[in-house]
Order: C-alpha cells, then structure tokens, then sequence
C-alpha cells in the first residue's frame, strides 16, 4: 500500500531540522525507499540516508534489504523506527540521479525548510515517468543486444536478426512492465517474444537469400536484454561490505531472472530444433577487428545504459568506457591468452577506475557508469550452453560452462570492488 506521506507532515509548522522526530524520520526514509527503488546497492542507500539524517540531526540504523527497509531513528532523548517496502524494484539511473542530487543538496536547501519542501521535491522525483517509452526501449534493446552478438562472434545476418528479436522481446517486457506483471512473468514472455521474433526473422531471410544453418548460432543473443546487471554487480558489492541481507536477496533475484530466462530459450530451442554451434568466421584481420570490438562495445552498453533508462550524456559516457574496458578484455584473451575470468577482471578494473575518475567531475552516479559498462562482459553464451546441455543429460559438458560462466561472473564485480577500494577512502572503511 502506499504511504500517505502528507498525513505525517500536514500539521508540522517548523523548519524540517527543528521538526518532531516521526517528521524528520518520514524525510530520511523516504529518501532512503525512494533511492532502493532505482536499483542501487544497500551502501548507497545507506550512504544517503545517513548525509539526510546529520542534516536533521538524527542517527540512524537501518536494516536494508532488496526491497524493504527498517530505519530506527535517534535523536538524543527519543527513537522511533519505521518499516518500509517496495511491492517491486526496477533499474532507473536517472532518478538515481536525481535523488542523489537532492541529498546532496539537502543540508543547504531543505533542511531549514519546511518539510513539505522536501516531500513535494520528493514527490516529483516519484512520479516523474521514464525517459523511454516501450518503442524506444525496444530500440535501445535491439542495439545493446546487435552489439552484444558481434562481440560473440556473429556476423551481419545474426546482428539483424538480434536487432528484430530483442527489440520484440524488451518491447513486450517494457509494455507488460506498465501494467505492473511481475518480473519473472515480463522476463520470461520477453525472451519468448524475442525468441520468436528471431526465429521467424531467420526464416524470412532463408526464404529470401540463400543462408547457412549456421546463423541459428546468433539465437542467444535476442534474449540477452534481460541480463539483470545491476541486482547481480550491487548484490556482490553489498556482499563484500558485509550487507548480508540485501547481497543475498539481490543475488536470488539475479538467478532467478537469469534461470528463468535460459530455461525458456532452451524450451524454445527445443520446439525448433535449434543447436547452439560456433559461429561463421567474421574475416576481419586483427586492427578492422579491433575498430569494429570497439565500436560494437560502445553500441551495446549505449543500448544497456538506455534501457536502464539513463540520459544520452550518461549514456554516452558508460559506452566510451564499455568501449575501453571491454575491447580490453577481448584483446587481453585473443592476443596474450590470457584466461577469460582474468581478462574479465581487469576490464572491470578498468571500468571501475574510469568511472570514480568521471565521478570526480560529474554527478553521475558511479554505479550507473560502471554496471552498463560491465553488463557487456556478462557471459550470456557460457550460460545458455550450459543450460542446454544440463536439459540434455550432458550434464559434464553443461556443468563445465556453467563452471565458466560463474569464473567470469565473479571476477566482474571484484574488479569493480578493488577499483573502488583503490579509488574511495570511505569505502575502504567500516564505519
């Protein structure tokens, strides 16, 4: 049910910092609610709600989990504790945005305010609707995913037909995400739109041209619009700074999305018979390669960065960086041989680095640089193999994928972990 905020302030007079306690309370975890729903980790969120509570001279000890808080607040004779939750969670890095900005801008514009100042600027960054209806959605969903394909190996046919299919599937998974279906219900008809959608693509273009058998390689690569980064990269960073509760709901979520993703795209590989298989030679020599990796790794965290919903300017910025770190990567494995979860940890790394480095002059969050960034790292292939081979009773073949698979998932939020311990004293600390 939602919270009738101006019930709880409409008789407070005093400015915000000299209100009664439940007054301050509502602003802290409002801000604190607010800020879980955009997708952000549990240190962020507690980050902010501590800065808002010092402004009101309050202390606070909060409790956050995936999509719920409980927030006790002291303020040196009385406490008083609130229990809030969320009836579902999504990623929007522009009011993530937004909300950091009026934390930071708390202390000198609300706090000696009125505290209806505080909600109604709360209230507008509530209902302010997404950056990017379902059409476009669709769009930034075909691009990440036509990008995400070339990377994997495939060819101009498989970059169209993932084009069509994801742009299918996030259009649907936008639209039923409007009604408010939950989120295993939007990912798993996503990923049967976009799967179908490929699949009659594929024919069309065999009744057209004549095409090898071999393009049915690029099938994964319609459904990786539905990589859930941002629950998997924040539940391993709350994990390591000991936010046990919100890493390991964070973490279930991510599975479950991903699981429920996979199975559906191995019933549907099943129904038309298609086998995961190595894709065509791409024939570029080794610099056009590199031209293209990087061109093709800024179109699809450009796309991922969209459909988080973030601004162009954001957007722009978390595909300059993906372009890096991630032809990075790649160059690392092909040119040195070096182990693709090591490979994957420096391209983090180097993620991670760029992005505290921007962080220092912009107000971008740096999450919402880094996780579109790395998103493209995600080994989507690895997993889909080895979901399909385990529904086969290979179960040696699939688990080594998986094996894989998880190798590299690891080492993606270490190496944002480290570069932030490098980057950021507080976070370094405990306290």
């Amino acid at each position: 049910m939602a919270v009738r905020w101006e019930k709880v302030i409409e008789k407070e007079v005093r400015p915000a910092r000299q209100s009664a306690l439940p007054v301050r309370a509502s602003i802290v975890g409002r801000v604190g609610i607010q800020l879980l729903s955009t997708g952000t980790g549990a240190w962020r969120v507690r980050s902010a709600m501590n800065k808002v509570a010092r402004a009101l001279q309050l202390t606070i000890s909060a409790d956050i989990g995936f999509t719920a808080i409980t927030v006790t607040c002291f303020d040196g004779a009385d406490s008083f504790t609130e229990s809030l939750s969320l009836a579902a969670t999504g990623v929007n890095t522009h009011k993530m945005t937004l909300i950091e900005d009026f934390v930071d801008q708390f202390a000198v514009k609300y706090a000696d305010q009125k505290p209806q100042l505080a909600h109604q600027e709360l209230d507008k960054i509530q209902k302010r609707p997404g950056n990017y209806g379902p059409f476009r959605a669709g769009l930034a969903g075909g691009l990440a995913c036509c990008g995400f394909i070339f990377l994997l190996g495939g060819g101009p046919v498989e970059m169209f037909d993932c084009f069509i299919g994801a742009f299918f599937g996030q259009f649907t998974r936008k639209r039923l995400g409007q009604k408010h279906w939950n989120a295993v219900a939007t990912t798993v008809l996503g990923v049967a739109a976009a799967c179908l959608a490929y699949v009659l693509t594929l024919f069309l273009l065999h009744s057209l041209l004549p095409l090898s058998s071999a393009h049915e390689a690029g099938y994964i690569g319609a459904m990786l619009f539905v990589i859930p980064g941002f629950p998997f990269i924040t539940s391993i960073l709350d994990l390591s700074k000991n936010d046990m509760r919100s890493g390991l709901e964070r973490l279930a979520f991510a599975l479950m999305i991903i699981f429920s993703a996979t199975l559906v795209g191995w019933l549907l590989a099943m129904l038309f018979g298609l086998r995961p298989q190595n894709f065509l030679p791409q024939g570029l020599s080794l610099y056009p390669l590199i031209a293209c990796r990087l061109l093709a790794s800024f179109a699809g965290v450009f796309g991922f960065s969209l459909m988080f919903n973030s601004k162009l300017k954001l957007a722009t910025t978390a595909g300059i960086i993906g372009a890096i770190a991630n032809t990075t990567r790649l160059e690392l494995v092909d040119l040195s041989q070096l182990p693709p979860a090591a490979a994957a940890f420096i391209g983090a790394l180097i993620a991670g680095l760029a992005a505290s480095f921007i962080n220092r002059y912009t107000t971008f969050p740096r999450i919402s640089l880094t996780v579109p960034a790395i998103v493209i790292m995600v080994p989507g292939l690895y997993i889909y193999r080895g979901v399909y081979n385990l529904g086969l009773n290979n179960i040696g073949v699939g688990a080594t994928w998986l094996i894989k698979a998880a190798l590299i998932m690891i080492f993606l939020p270490f190496g944002l972990y480290v570069a932030r311990f490098i980057m950021d004293k507080d976070w370094r600390k405990v306290d």
